[in-house]
């Protein structure tokens, strides 16, 4: 047995194998070790190998679901080893191979996946200058290829779609990038070369090339698509008929979110890992897993089509005002999670209760259609047409599966009584067998005039008929003995032998019967596929506008305005995650923007709310992208192609990065990256260095977003020596959070004022977070000394070119000179002559 192991174990060696054992998944040597650290189950011993004993640690069959779960969630991989021979046959120990490989990246069973989460597999190529990436959802078949220019774009892609297992070339330069990124897995080269996959992703499509789907110019990508497929193919072992096509995907179809925008917008996850304080919190209320899930992947990729955006909003309005909300809501929660069950019927992997939901979710059709029976958006129009009633499926399972049917076909008791004739005879067979005897029993004793004439069974001699020894001479001729006891005799008739051999095979026969009657519903579902996966797509979008219009309700959202005209428009806007969390009344504010006013310097007392008005500017935005409704009174928004954010002080230590390096790092994305049409926050540049240096730095950055780049800025600063810009600059102008202080202390009103604040209000924030007294009065002291000293704003009004100069060193004379010096004119002497006096002159 352990020679058989080994053979197993040596074609898996990167992976834990669990091998079948009885009831038990037994792993070995220091598969055993790591099992038990890691499950934290015994490690015992077994056997000997070079006179040392070997470890063994096991989990029960019945229960493995739960610990491969957690062994998934550990980024883990678990190849599953089962007996495939018959112990009855086999010589030696039973045949067993490795029927699936379980891996993070690579599961579709139900309870290894986190409901309303996407699991992507991943992998990344990189050749002429362009890494190729790719992922697949093998629960849903969703497939997606792209091509990216530079590290930044496929960080950003990475850290959007955060695939659970990420594949990557022996040969790729720059793993020093997927430092951060678990489940990693080295692939041999030639799974990436490009004709071995273009031929792999076209057999599995079906088709001679791969035009249709518009990535035969991808090569990159495509590279990185065919190690996926090969990776499902070798995991899986099996066909994937429900990976049906792959889809391009074009940065310039969407807003584009670099890795710090997303987690500074708090879009799925909180700054401090928190889930339920963050945007998808508040606006996640859908009723289905697939509606969640595809949420997620929205405002996580919003898009730039007003087409498609309008759409969306004509739906939730539709839906608004018709009143289907309710209605769709209380259907839509009897419906399963369909994308994820067809996934396991193509994989062949379903269980009897994955055919019951799918059952009550297609009985659910006929109420949509009723629902949805005159639509007028173009969007509904489209879910009706996709949900319309599979009546062939839906009347398969209602004939085939029990009402509560058990969670494995294993011990039988999945089809209904009435789905075929054949099993019912081998049921009735069983289950009719005690009546039979007893009938039996008093025809004997009528026939044969013996009493006390008894029909028994036991395992060893099966059915028999006993007559006791006082008897004897009554017995029939026909009987034939089979056991003399001490006072009885046993015997046997021919028609009850017959009976026997029929009984007592029927259960083992129905049992089988109804394995194989249960497999060839896959064959009869196979077909349908394609129409039911569209009518999956179609719920979750159905879902996801109810959702949002039932948000758009209970929140008090508005209907956004998607325009070409630039710039931003924005009537009492809101935080809209800020003013669910918060227990006072959420104050709200304006936003202007457009092409006179592209930059706003946003000042005020710390915890004014200087974030929480840009990041809300940001999140309106988004929303408005993914076809959402708004937190405000009204909102204008013009074309927006990207979003970015540096806010907030955080260090990258693993990196070797300070605090000062990471906001630097992230300024640098944002100047070297940003559009005319790209909305920026930016929080505080500066802060990690000294004054000046500081100071230079905004000041400069500040003039080159507004005035080179053109971007639609919010700049919110300490430094109050930039509320100077807009004095020379038309384009940059001062808004302030409003504070009031009374009775030495301070009263935030967190209303946007126009113009600069008067001053920070720092000492007070410190008061309230409870600095001490003395330290207090100190800092009061030493303010009003360093407020005597000169300042820019001292001379604002009079010499306001001067104030900008005056942070750098005086310029020299020799300067001046050279800014109307005319070169060509001057002789090689006149030249030496010149530089001769500069020389004496420094």
């Amino acid at each position: 047995m352990m020679q058989q192991f080994l053979r197993i174990k040596a074609q898996h060696p990167t992976v834990l194998l669990f091998y079948r054992m009885g009831d038990f998944y037994e792993l070995f040597f220091d598969d055993a070790k790591k099992a038990s650290e890691l499950l934290d189950i015994s490690l015992t011993k077994r056997g000997k190998t070079g006179g040392n004993a070997i470890p063994m640690a096991g989990v029960p069959y019945h229960a493995v679901e739960g610990y491969l779960a957690r062994l998934v969630q550990l980024g883990e991989s678990v190849a599953i080893c089962e007996q495939i021979g018959d112990p009855a046959t086999s010589k030696g120990p039973v045949e067993r191979q490795v029927t699936r490989i379980v891996t993070p990246g690579t599961v579709s069973d139900e309870a290894l996946l986190q409901e309303r989460s996407d699991n992507l597999l991943g992998a990344v190529s990189f050749h002429s200058g362009k890494f190729g990436y790719a992922t697949l959802d093998i629960s849903s078949g969703r497939f997606q290829v792209m091509e990216l220019n530079d590290h930044d774009a496929f960080l950003t892609q990475l850290q959007r779609t955060q695939p659970a297992e990420l594949l990557y070339s022996e040969d790729f330069p720059y793993v020093a990038l997927l430092q951060q990124q678990t489940g990693l897995r080295k692939r041999p080269v030639w799974e990436f070369e490009l004709e071995t996959c273009r031929d792999l992703l076209c057999r599995q499509f079906k088709v001679h090339s791969l035009d249709a789907f518009e990535v035969e110019n991808m090569p990159v990508g495509l590279s990185s698509a065919g190690c996926v497929l090969q990776y499902i193919k070798d995991t899986q072992r099996t066909s994937l008929p429900h990976i049906r096509s792959i889809h391009p995907v074009d940065q310039n179809d969407t807003i584009q979110l670099d890795a710090a925008t997303r987690k500074n917008l708090e879009i799925t996850q909180s700054l401090s890992g928190d889930t339920a304080t963050c945007l998808s919190a508040v606006l996640d209320k859908a009723a289905t897993a697939m509606g969640s899930r595809l949420l997620k992947r929205w405002l996580h990729q919003p898009l730039r089509n007003q087409q498609v955006l309008t759409q969306r909003q004509q739906a939730i309005q539709e839906i608004i005002d018709e009143g289907y909300g309710d209605d769709l809501n209380a259907v839509l929660r009897h419906i399963g999670d369909v994308e994820r069950i067809l996934a396991r019927v193509a994989l062949r992997t379903a269980r009897p209760r994955d055919f019951a939901r799918l059952r009550a979710s297609l009985q659910q059709l006929t109420d949509i259609q009723t629902i949805l029976a005159a639509p007028t958006s173009s969007k509904l129009t489209a879910v009706q047409s996709a949900t319309k009633p599979q009546d062939a499926i839906q009347q398969l399972l209602e004939s085939a599966i029990v009402e509560n049917p058990p969670v494995v076909i294993r011990d039988g008791g999945v089809l209904l009584e009435g789905y075929d004739a054949e099993l019912d005879k081998l049921r009735a067979l069983s289950a009719n067998a005690s009546g039979y005897l007893t009938e039996l029993e008093e025809r004997e004793r009528e026939r044969t005039g013996i009493p006390s004439l008894k029909v028994g069974y036991n395992k060893v001699h099966g059915f028999f008929i006993e007559v006791s020894r006082s008897y004897g001479d009554l017995v029939p001729a026909n009987y034939i003995r089979r056991q003399t006891l001490k006072n009885n005799e046993r015997f046997i008739l021919p028609e009850l032998k017959e009976y026997e051999d029929e009984v007592l095979t029927s259960q083992s026969r129905a049992l089988a019967l109804e394995k194989r009657l249960y497999e060839e519903l896959f064959d009869h579902l196979m077909p349908h596929l394609e129409p039911l996966q569209e009518m999956a797509l179609a719920i979750a979008e159905l879902d996801v506008c109810q959702n949002l219009a039932e948000r758009a309700i209970s929140l008090n959202y508005c209907c956004p305005v998607l325009t070409d005209k630039p710039g931003l428009q924005i009537e009492s806007g809101r935080h809209p995650v800020v003013e669910q969390l918060s227990g006072d009344p959420f104050i709200a504010n304006p936003l202007y923007m457009n092409s006179e006013r592209r930059m706003l310097l946003v000042t005020g007392p710390n915890m004014g709310g200087k974030s929480t008005y840009m990041r809300q500017a940001a999140l309106i935005v988004l929303m408005a992208h993914i076809g959402s409704f708004v937190p405000a009174e009204s909102a204008q928004i013009g074309p927006i192609d990207r979003i970015f954010t540096r806010i907030g002080a955080s260090d990258d230590l693993a990196s070797g990065r300070s605090t000062f390096m990471v906001e630097m790092t992230e300024t640098a994305t944002i100047l070297n990256h940003a559009t005319p049409n790209s909305l920026v926050l930016m929080d505080e540049i500066g802060r990690g260095t000294s004054t000046y240096d500081g100071l230079s730095l905004a000041w400069a950055c500040a003039e080159q977003l507004a005035l080179k780049i053109k971007a639609y800025t919010l700049f919110a600063t300490h430094y109050f020596e930039l509320t100077l810009l807009p004095q020379q600059h038309p384009s940059m102008v001062n808004v302030h959070l409003d504070a009031i202080e009374h009775d030495d202390g301070i009263a935030f009103m967190h209303a946007v004022q126009e113009g600069p604040a008067s001053k920070s209000y720092g000492i007070q924030v410190a008061q309230l977070a409870g600095v001490p007294a003395a330290v207090l009065k100190r800092a009061k002291h030493k303010l009003k000394e360093l407020e005597q000293l000169p300042t820019l704003l001292d001379h604002a009004p009079q010499q306001p070119a001067e104030i900008q100069l005056s942070m750098l060193p005086e310029p020299s004379p020799i300067l001046d000179e050279l800014e109307v010096l005319r070169v060509d004119d001057l002789s090689p002497r006149q030249a030496l002559d010149l530089l001769y006096r500069w020389k004496n002159t420094l």
